[in-house]
């Protein structure tokens, strides 16, 4: 059964559990079990059990109670501009302006409702988390086996686990079967299931350790615990009797959920500028309303004429257009990013995307296929390349450049025979495609073999099996034993190479075997060491053909006296369009990090093969993280564009310490231990094959192809996205500056208001908010990549422009004026018609400007009239609407309209069209000048 400890009675009253100072890997079995003060053949006691579920509390993970969907939808009405829209609503409704009042709180309902929707789907991660807990649990108490809600587990529980099991807390396994092994990519990021073993990991070398230096280690990271079973993992393979160590928010799945917790969702950078950008346009407009509202009353007007004209002013002032269109231009964006393989799951992440500056990716299935792929075999002093990549059997074996024909290299031939045999995996075709059942590595000897013709299947029929050997951390070898068509026996054996060659005696050499010389040894471990450093994952293969039936199939009886055959080497492949999506990133001033739970050396390699690993770069791993300071961090986080062995708590910190430096961070994840990391980034990039639940909804995008190509793809869309923002809003704003110009100067010059407030809202609304919506999907420029990334507390309208939209706006305030002065001192018409000749100039004017915005420097007729159909649709149907305010009898009566005549309408779009001849001119002086 293992190891046991003496049976005493337990003394709640002095057991005790300090989480901070206990390492359970570091305890031996019999310290676990006197530590926790348990049996390990009965386990505890029903009293015990009890006593201590009062005292620890369930076996849950706590959740942080959210925000109710009515305080969700309240806090849509705390911006700053969304209460002055309120306020203006309530001013009309006194002044008994009905439809400006319901308008200006459809917009601000419509607004509320769509924010509503989107961030009510956003807290949900704890009950993904949640999720990956195991329901029951097979534990023993008092002796007795039970199945047990797992919520009830308390520390000291001896539950028992099998392949398919959930594990149910954070345990110290005290027994297990030689091939007791844990799927951990949910915690680590390993893709492959982990051997356990039960020795405490002072008892033996870490990987790369020294036995006492890995005795003097304080902290061992998370993926080396292989005496550990995490809550949240899952069996892959045998079984085990584990105690448990940790329960609830002690597990490492509850300090994750902790994490999570702790931080708080930022505005995004657009969010942020665009609410102070709206204080400014409203602080603005008091201003004007104040100096207008004192001008006309000094003037000796009535009191309600003066607030109407005041009102009127406030109206054109504040873009009550603006929150709608940009929620509506990010949605439409969205939808195009959905064809790249990006899903957004909270609309403001995609302009964020546009200013990213770093993005922090895994490794295994991002950056790279998450496919091991044999790359080099050598067998016969000859090293042969393997060309192809993945699962599918298609490539060729190259000696110096050249194809082979495997019958004249027999020593190659026996090398796969072996890997093959000696393999558990199954290579199996679904559809059109091939996929591994079992693991990746044996399933990548499967295909390299199968490049040659050479299929399990087949071998199996000629050496049926007999027994096997599973593979042990300890011994790093495993065997197959099959029987020969003459009926003897020969026992495959595949393993790490220096420990596999420690048992050869023999060499087999052009289908012979000779003794194995201290010469061969040094030659296959000097080439071991070359395809080592090189990131390949080394395997050796032997065989040994058995005298006789043993009584008992004994690793140390089969596994000796064997014969070397080969070496196999194999890699988890970058993606091939990886490596110019990250070209992509370093022309456009993207830096990337990769973060891994893979070891360093095989980071690095990878780094290095997708360039942007160099020679002054560092690369570090969790424990040496650890001994850096935060300044020390810092300092040299520019340096370090790879980390490997990390935990979840340094995921966290290498974001923040990014973000401290002003950085806009992406990062990627899959796992549960991504999550943090991942909700903490300025962009959350979940992966949508491989991600957890949790991360998926702590992200603020989904990648649903896990490629790291389809990132960048969606950083190429987020600057377009915001690119379009830029165009709409200066779109609104100069046309706003023209309204406000209208109302300001006919007040300082004393003439009848020219526009009426429902006139001006339905400019802004209608008009104005048609051809926003279609520069929010103009075509992206195709240079964007090549800009660097802009910075976060870049304006969303910089000094050159802002000039420029007061010009473009004078401009379509000078063409309404002169239309209405002309209508009604020239012609000597009715102010009503003066106004609609004004109302449709201005509008006219403005959907002119529309094409103007599209480049601020390049001539419209240079990109294209018609390459963004959108705009034209937008402006024809705006066009439209003008036409059914001017001339439908029950509209006419709502907007005070008058009819024009052909001749107006000639001359209005003459007048109208100054604003776009204007703008053409000014493209010719400034283009060479960016705006």
């Amino acid at each position: 059964m293992g190891y046991c400890a003496r049976k005493r009675k337990p003394n709640p009253s002095r057991y005790h559990r300090d989480t901070n100072m206990t390492n359970w890997w570091h305890l031996d079995t019999q310290g676990t079990i006197k530590r926790l003060e348990t049996d390990s053949s009965k386990g505890l006691s029903l009293q015990e059990a009890k006593l201590r579920l009062e005292k620890y509390g369930p076996n849950q993970l706590k959740e942080k109670k959210g925000p109710s969907p009515l305080s969700i939808f309240l806090g849509q009405f705390q911006d700053f501009i969304v209460w002055v829209l309120i306020g203006a609503a309530l001013v009309s409704g006194f002044l008994k302006e009905w439809v400006d009042a319901f308008a200006i709180i459809a917009i601000v309902i419509l607004n509320a409702i769509l924010g509503f929707i989107q961030e009510y789907r956003a807290e949900k991660s704890l009950a993904a988390l949640k999720k990956l807990s195991s329901p029951t649990s097979k534990v023993i108490r008092d002796g007795q086996h039970n199945i047990i809600p797992s919520g009830e587990l308390v520390p000291g529980d001896l539950i028992e686990l099998e392949a398919g099991d959930n594990i149910p807390a954070d345990s110290r396994l005290i027994w297990i079967t030689s091939n007791f092994g844990v799927q951990e990519a949910s915690l680590t990021g390993e893709s492959t299931p982990v051997l356990k073993t039960i020795l405490a990991l002072s008892q033996r070398a870490m990987v790369g350790l020294p036995i006492a230096q890995a005795m003097e280690e304080k902290e061992i990271p998370l993926a080396d615990r292989a005496n550990m079973a995490y809550m949240g993992t899952s069996v892959s393979s045998g079984k085990a009797r584990a105690v448990v160590a940790e329960t609830g928010m002690q597990t490492e799945l509850g300090k994750i959920a902790g994490m999570i917790q702790e931080i708080e969702q930022e505005s995004t950078p657009l969010q942020k500028k665009l609410e102070q950008f709206g204080k400014w346009i409203v602080y603005l407009s008091f201003i004007l309303v104040g100096l207008v509202f004192l001008l006309e009353w000094l003037r000796g007007g009535k009191l309600v004429d003066v607030f109407l004209t005041a009102v009127s002013l406030a109206v054109a002032a504040i873009p009550e257009g603006l929150p709608a269109v940009v929620t509506v231009a990010l949605a439409l964006g969205v939808q195009r990013m959905v064809k790249r393989h990006a899903l957004i799951r909270k609309l403001p992440s995609v302009e964020t995307l546009g200013c990213a500056t770093v993005i922090c990716s895994d490794k295994t299935g991002t950056l790279t296929k998450n496919e091991m792929t044999v790359q080099a075999v050598y067998a016969g002093d000859a090293l042969f390349k393997v060309t192809g990549v993945g699962y599918e059997p298609k490539g060729e074996f190259l000696l110096d450049g050249k194809p082979i024909i495997i019958d004249d290299y027999p020593d190659l031939l026996k090398t796969l025979d072996a890997g093959v045999l000696c393999n558990g995996a199954q290579l199996v075709k679904d559809n059109s495609s091939f996929k591994i059942v079992g693991d990746p590595t044996e399933g990548a000897i499967l295909t390299a073999a199968g490049k040659l013709g050479f299929w399990k299947e087949k071998l199996e029929q000629e050496f049926p099996f007999v027994e096997e050997i599973p593979f042990d951390s300890e011994r790093k070898i495993m065997t197959i034993v099959r029987k020969t068509q003459d009926n003897r026996l020969i026992a495959f054996v595949k393993g790490a190479p220096d420990v596999l060659l420690n048992e050869c005696v023999g060499i087999e050499e052009k289908r012979q075997t000779r003794g194995l010389t201290s010469g061969d040894r040094n030659r296959i471990l000097q080439v071991n060491n070359d395809l080592a450093n090189e990131a390949l994952r080394v395997l050796a293969v032997g065989y040994r053909i058995l005298d006789k039936t043993p009584d008992k199939y004994e690793a140390k009886e089969i596994e000796k006296g064997l014969t070397f055959v080969g070496l196999i080497a194999m890699i988890d492949p970058p993606r091939d369009e990886v490596k110019k999506a990250i070209a992509e990133c370093k022309q456009s001033g993207i830096k990337i990090v990769m973060i891994t739970g893979d070891h360093k050396n095989t980071a690095v390699a990878i780094a290095r093969s997708l360039e942007f690993f160099k020679e002054d770069s560092l690369a570090l791993t969790g424990e040496e993280l650890d001994k850096l300071s935060d300044d020390e961090l810092y300092n040299e986080i520019e340096r370090i564009p790879v980390y490997a062995r990390v935990s979840p708590a340094h995921k966290l910190r290498i974001v923040r310490a990014w973000r401290n430096r002003g950085e806009v961070v992406a990062m990627t994840g899959d796992g549960v231990n991504d999550a943090p990391a991942v909700k903490e980034a300025d962009i959350g990039v979940a992966m949508g094959i491989t991600g957890t639940d949790v991360t998926k909804e702590v992200s603020d995008m989904v990648v649903t192809d896990d490629n790291f190509a389809s990132i960048v793809a969606a950083v190429e869309e987020g600057r377009g996205i915001y690119d379009n923002i830029k165009k709409f809003v200066h779109f609104l704003l100069s046309c706003n500056a023209g309204e406000i110009m209208v109302m300001f100067v006919s007040s300082l010059i004393g003439w009848p208001v020219p526009l009426l407030p429902i006139h001006i809202l339905w400019v802004n609304l209608v008009t104005d908010g048609l051809p926003a919506l279609a520069l929010g999907v103009d075509p992206v420029d195709p240079k964007i990549m090549q800009r660097p990334p802009r910075k976060p507390d870049e304006a969303v309208i910089t000094k050159p422009r802002a000039f420029l939209m007061l010009g473009q706006g004078a401009v379509i305030a000078f063409c309404s004026l002169l239309a209405f002065s002309f209508v009604l001192f020239v012609e000597k018409r009715s102010i009503a018609h003066a106004r609609t000749a004004a109302l449709v100039v201005l509008a006219c004017a403005q959907l002119f400007h529309s094409f103007n915005c599209r480049n601020m420097t390049e001539s419209l007729f240079k990109i294209g009239i018609f390459t963004n159909k959108k705009l034209i649709l937008a402006t024809t149907v705006s066009f439209f609407l003008l036409m059914v305010v001017v001339y439908v009898p029950f509209m006419q009566k709502v907007f005070k309209t008058d009819a024009l005549c052909l001749y107006h309408w000639f001359l209005a779009l003459v007048i109208s069209s100054f604003p776009l001849w204007a703008m053409e001119v000014v493209k010719i002086i400034n283009r060479k000048t960016k705006i």
